[in-house]
């Protein structure tokens, strides 16, 4: 079962990893106000129905103004109900547009139970295949490992303070993981960006 959005950003807080700041709105008039001249927003519809959001049309990227935001509210809810997806919602976020996309994902392996990736993320995750694995739970030394693993490792952490910050996520994620009844996990992109980071995709499936 997908959890919600909201369900799943608490879940990440619980555990102190940080989430883009996110609502979700029920009309154009909605979005406009969490918008409220914050820079450029994103909205999103999320169902269950449509896991690939980008390749069904269902994301609008640099929202900032009235009338954009109106546009793309109403492009939305024409393209779910086209494509006849029932119980989506729509989400706004704060849009970050500069910085590094990594992955960190989980699943249950048959013979080695719970298992936690770190890899290059966004669009590039399918294209480079660039990613690392281990068993749950992880130990420093091991996601150091992990990192160290990675061919993008000199782009996504260039220096010791993006290679903490990375390696204390990991470690996060994988307790996350770990302790709770998951069997999916898929937190991508994870966006590194003016020396802090924001998960904004988030899935998990029980």
């Amino acid at each position: 079962m997908l959890v919600d959005y909201y369900t799943a950003r608490k879940t990440l807080q619980k555990y102190k990893i940080k989430s883009v700041e996110s609502r979700y709105v029920s009309s154009a008039d909605d979005a406009i106000e969490f918008w409220n001249q914050k820079g450029m927003i994103v909205m999103k519809a999320l169902s269950d129905k449509a896991l690939h959001k980008s390749k069904s049309g269902l994301v609008e990227l640099y929202l900032a103004r009235d009338k954009q935001i109106k546009e793309a509210y109403s492009r939305l809810t024409r393209k779910a109900k086209s494509l006849k997806i029932k119980g989506y919602k729509i989400i706004a976020q704060r849009m970050i547009n500069n910085g590094k996309e990594i992955i960190i994902g989980g699943n249950i392996d048959q013979q080695f139970g719970k298992m936690i990736l770190l890899g290059l993320g966004g669009v590039y995750v399918e294209t480079f295949k660039d990613f690392a694995l281990r068993v749950c739970p992880i130990t420093r030394r091991d996601a150091l490992s992990m990192l160290n693993q990675l061919k993008s490792r000199s782009v996504i952490a260039p220096d010791k303070k993006s290679e903490s910050m990375i390696v204390d996520l990991l470690l996060k994620a994988s307790k996350m993981f770990s302790s709770n009844n998951m069997s999916e996990m898929d937190l991508n992109p994870i966006i590194l960006h003016d020396g802090t980071y924001d998960a904004v995709d988030l899935r998990m499936l029980r």
